[in-house]
């Protein structure tokens, strides 16, 4: 009877697994249709799936808490986002190497026109515009871009962990005290 509650145990790695695929997936599926809708140069879509993000965690930490005993702590549910929301950067970051290498080698090249029309826009001086293309050039491979984005999403999605953990944790009781 032991062996089948071991095999059976919830722990924060199995569910930060599952969730981190599904955010994953769910993030490249995202990222695929807005690109066919023609507003993959949005940027405000993107944080779409910061809120995408937030729902996710929420659900892995109400997850976590009906397969276990039904108490979280704060520190399981932070190691839960974090853990979830890096596994769902490096899916995302390797389907977007594979993206701006072979399937839409135009990609970077449209961001950096969408950077330099916007800079424009905003009366940024030629001087000035220029400078910051170079810059900006060096860090848009197809190599740097996934590993900016796995970095940014993972600082991002440890912040969205420290607010929806502080919500969702439940406390032992006999800990309520600590």
């Amino acid at each position: 009877m032991s062996e089948n509650i071991e095999e059976t145990e919830v722990t924060t790695g199995k569910i930060s697994m599952k969730y981190g695929l599904i955010s994953g997936l769910i993030g490249i599926t995202f990222f695929i249709v807005i690109n066919l809708l023609g507003q993959g140069m949005n940027q405000s879509l993107s944080y779409i799936n910061y809120l995408i993000l937030a729902i996710i965690i929420y659900l892995a930490h109400k997850t976590f808490k009906e397969e276990g005993d039904g108490f979280m702590n704060y520190g399981q549910g932070l190691g839960i986002g974090t853990l979830l929301t890096l596994i769902s950067s490096i899916l995302s970051s390797i389907f977007f190497y594979i993206y701006v290498s072979y399937i839409n080698s135009e990609y970077i090249q449209q961001v950096l026109d969408m950077t330099r029309q916007k800079m424009e826009e905003d009366g940024t001086p030629d001087g000035q515009i220029d400078q910051a293309m170079e810059i900006t050039e060096k860090m848009m491979t197809p190599v740097i871009m996934p590993i900016i984005g796995l970095v940014m999403t993972v600082f991002f999605g440890f912040l969205i962990s420290l607010i929806v953990s502080a919500i969702t944790q439940k406390k032992r009781p006999e800990n309520e005290l600590l």
